[in-house]
């Protein structure tokens, strides 16, 4: 600019050719931009010449998923078919949406549906910002021994058997329970907890938030671990308090992790597992534990009508994916954070 300022003189003819040269110039300075790299088969074959560990280390996970995931979706075909397992896929009868049909026309249908989204809902909106307020928590605290001993206590039940803890759960609510025993002092009823459809879903959410709130916390602790520290010591000098640092750091640096996490949550709002539900249930409270996936069970292994329980399953897993485009196009678009 100023060997410009020499050459051009102040006057206005002056100013307007400095400013030309000046922007003629501008993509001359400007770095080139790079080309996007061709995965062509020779590149592929340089990158696992040099990288050929990384490539034997990611191939059991691959396996998994082609072997569990990505060969049962030829199962689809049931759906679509009275299945019978001495004909196989392609001799079984084919009565097109009939599955699907008679599943939706059956008196169980809705309540099946309301019961796992209300189940789902409870979970996301109970035991979803639990696990963030008990993350903040623990990153607030000050003595690493006692943060250590909190952690160690809270992700201990997430390794227990579904099976011991549903044990647990029965024996504790039963007639003569601890826990019937303190409802029962407060309310005057001593009666088995789980024969009631009223008590199911707050045991249910309950128990969920006991054996997972520690273990779900984990990726947000290691999401405020990540946090640049000079940012807390410059909010503090600028007389921020401690509440006011977690609402204008700690929050906005872990925002994206927990619309991920929201995300994946949402996309799998119907697909409450079954094991807990099948181990506690009753017929007595199938009004409310009744879900999509103890539904499946009942119908696929224990009536043997596979063809009627794909078409159900199906159903499930094509809600499942428009639910996560949604959340995912919804996150993407107010806080320019997603999954793809």
């Amino acid at each position: 600019p100023a060997l410009l300022l020499q050459v051009f003189p102040a006057t206005q003819s002056g100013r307007q050719e400095r400013n030309d040269v000046m922007r003629n110039s501008a993509p001359a300075l400007e770095a080139a931009p790079r080309r996007p790299r061709k995965f062509t088969w020779l590149n592929i074959k340089k990158d696992f010449i040099k990288n050929w560990p990384l490539f034997i280390m990611v191939l059991p996970a691959i396996a998994f998923y082609i072997i569990f995931h990505y060969i049962p979706m030829g199962g689809i075909l049931m759906a679509f078919e009275n299945y019978k397992p001495k004909l196989g896929f392609f001799g079984s009868p084919f009565v097109g949406l009939k599955n699907f049909a008679d599943f939706f026309g059956s008196a169980y249908s809705w309540r099946v549906i309301r019961n796992t989204i209300v189940l789902s809902l409870l979970q996301i909106g109970i035991e979803f910002p639990l696990t963030i307020l008990f993350a903040l928590l623990l990153n607030e605290l000050r003595s690493k021994r006692y943060r250590k001993t909190i952690q160690t206590v809270s992700y201990m039940p997430y390794f227990i058997s579904m099976v011991v803890v549903a044990g647990i759960i029965i024996d504790f609510c039963s007639t003569e329970g601890a826990v019937t025993a303190i409802v029962g002092a407060v309310t005057g009823n001593y009666d088995n907890l789980l024969g009631s459809p009223d008590n199911w879903r707050t045991i249910y959410v309950v128990s969920d938030l006991w054996k997972n709130l520690g273990f779900d916390s984990i990726i947000y602790v290691a999401a405020l671990s990540s946090i640049d520290q000079t940012i807390y010591e410059a909010a503090e000098i600028d007389g921020a308090n401690r509440f006011q640092r977690i609402l204008r750091v700690t929050i906005p640096g872990i925002i994206d992790t927990i619309m991920i996490m929201l995300i994946l949550r949402v996309g799998q709002m119907l697909s409450v597992g079954y094991e807990k539900t099948i181990l506690l249930y009753n017929p007595q409270v199938y009004e409310t534990a009744d879900i999509l996936s103890s539904f499946v069970y009942r119908k696929g292994l224990q009536e043997a009508n596979y063809g009627y329980s794909t078409a159900v399953s199906l159903f499930n897993s094509v809600i499942n994916f428009v639910l996560l485009i949604f959340a995912n196009t919804f996150s993407k678009k107010y806080t320019e954070s997603g999954l793809f």
